[in-house]
């Protein structure tokens, strides 16, 4: 018998609660504290549910990190440039990058502590959550590359070194900036994501002409 659209929309909808619940789990407990039987008990539904989803703890941790990773490099991809502009232009569209991504890291809180977080889990997974990062890393390699292909940066500018280097700081801010508590007289707690947007893209543009 045809799947209706109704049932379409139930099966997502149940997916997607018990990847949220999921999330909130793993991100507070931990990977190996959490067990199947919380996932579902707080769904409110048989354990044979959850395997009709998906096959293990594992696999929805790993749908999780795909999902965000998704996300994550679709919020970068906007600010690729797309035609040469002023210093002014630069700053200004780093700054509405930088924005829209601590936007979507203050929105998504649990999926950034699994991501920035130290917390073990299995290799496989902590292999994707690796996979996750780099990509990151390299989606910001593309904007520095194009920004040289625009005549907007120094061609002599290790590419490679000063995508690690922003890396390090976005995940650095995000890390201080979300969780605080860790980081006591941080300099960025009470801060907005516009206002933390906007130092960081001053940094960042001065970096990378290293001015």
């Amino acid at each position: 018998m045809p799947t209706s659209d109704s049932d379409v929309q139930y099966n997502g909808e149940r997916r997607r609660q018990l990847m949220n619940i999921a999330l909130k789990r793993f991100a507070v407990d931990g990977y190996h504290a959490t067990k199947i039987s919380d996932i579902v008990g707080d769904a409110g539904v048989a354990q044979g549910t959850f395997y009709w989803y998906f096959k293990s703890k594992e696999a929805i941790f790993l749908e999780i990190i795909k999902e965000g990773r998704e996300q994550l490099l679709a919020v970068i991809s906007r600010g690729y440039r797309r035609d040469a502009g002023t210093v002014l232009d630069m700053v200004q569209a780093s700054e509405a990058m930088l924005c829209r991504l601590f936007l979507f890291a203050e929105a998504n809180r649990y999926l950034m502590e699994l991501l920035l977080g130290r917390k073990a889990a299995s290799d496989l997974i902590n292999q994707a959550i690796a996979d996750t990062r780099m990509a990151m890393e390299n989606a910001f390699l593309l904007n520095i590359e194009r920004a040289i292909e625009l005549r907007m940066l120094p061609e002599a500018i290790d590419t490679r070194l000063r995508s690690s280097l922003l890396m390090s700081l976005i995940e650095g801010v995000i890390s201080r900036w979300l969780f605080e508590s860790m980081f006591p007289g941080n300099g960025v707690e009470g801060k907005t994501a516009q206002q933390l947007a906007a130092e960081t893209a001053k940094f960042e543009f001065f970096g990378l002409l290293g001015i």
